[in-house]
C-alpha cells in the first residue's frame, strides 16, 4: 500500500517529520509550513535556519534559576534592579515569560523544569528542587511564590515544596484570584497573572 511519502524527496520529507514533532503541528501542518518556508525561504527559511542552529549552539539552561538564555547567569538573575528578596517558582519558561509579559512580577525565578507526576514517572530527583532549596536558604530571599498550576499535579508538586521549604526562613506564598482550577499559567491573560501575583496568599 502506498504510504503518501513516495511523491516527496528525502530532504523535504525530513524537514516535515522534523516540523511534525513541534507542538501544535501535525502532518498536514507540518506540510503547509514546509512549503510556506520554502516559497519564503530568502526572508524565513534561510534566517530561521540559522537562528536554530545559533540557539542550539548557544542558548543553555541558566544554572541559577533554569530559564533559558545564552548568558549564565540569565539576564534576569544578573538583573540588579529587579528583587532578589523574592522568588517565583514556575513549572516551565513558558510560564517565566508569561509573568514577564504580564510584568507581574519584579522578582527573580527558580523553574522547575515540571510538576511532581508519579503517573508520568517524574519524582523529585526528575525536577530542579535541590537548587530552589539552596536558594532559598540565602538570608536575602524573604518570599518564595509558588506560582504554578492549579491542577492536581500543580497542587501536589506545591505541597511537596512547601514541605521541603519549612525549614528555611522564608514566606511561602501562592498565587491567588483569577487563577481557574485546571489552569496554565501560559495559556492565561496578562490582567489576570498580574491580579494574581498582587493578591497571593500564604501557602
Amino acid at each position: 500500500m502506498p504510504t503518501g511519502k513516495g511523491q516527496i524527496g528525502p530532504e523535504l520529507q525530513r524537514l516535515i517529520d522534523l516540523l511534525a514533532k513541534l507542538p501544535g503541528l501535525g502532518p498536514r501542518s507540518a506540510k503547509r509550513a514546509a512549503l510556506y518556508l520554502l516559497k519564503k525561504r530568502e526572508p524565513v527559511m534561510r534566517p530561521l535556519a540559522y537562528a536554530l542552529a545559533e540557539a542550539a549552539d548557544k542558548v543553555a539552561a541558566c544554572s541559577t534559576c533554569g530559564n533559558w538564555d545564552s548568558i549564565d547567569p540569565c539576564a534576569i538573575c544578573a538583573d540588579a534592579e529587579r528583587d532578589g528578596s523574592v522568588i517565583c517558582v514556575v513549572q516551565d519558561v513558558g510560564d517565566l515569560w508569561a509573568l514577564e509579559r504580564a510584568g507581574a512580577h519584579r522578582g527573580l525565578y527558580h523553574v522547575l523544569g515540571g510538576l511532581l507526576s508519579p503517573l508520568d514517572g517524574v519524582g523529585p530527583d526528575d525536577l530542579n528542587i535541590g537548587r530552589l532549596v539552596e536558594r532559598a536558604r540565602a538570608e536575602s530571599v524573604k518570599e518564595v511564590v509558588l506560582a504554578l498550576p492549579a491542577t492536581v499535579d500543580g497542587q501536589s508538586t506545591a505541597h511537596y515544596l512547601s514541605e521541603h521549604l519549612a525549614g528555611c526562613a522564608v514566606a511561602l506564598t501562592r498565587l491567588s484570584q483569577g487563577v481557574p482550577v485546571g489552569g496554565e499559567l501560559d495559556y492565561l491573560d496578562e490582567g489576570t497573572l498580574a491580579a494574581a501575583m498582587k493578591t497571593r496568599r500564604p501557602a
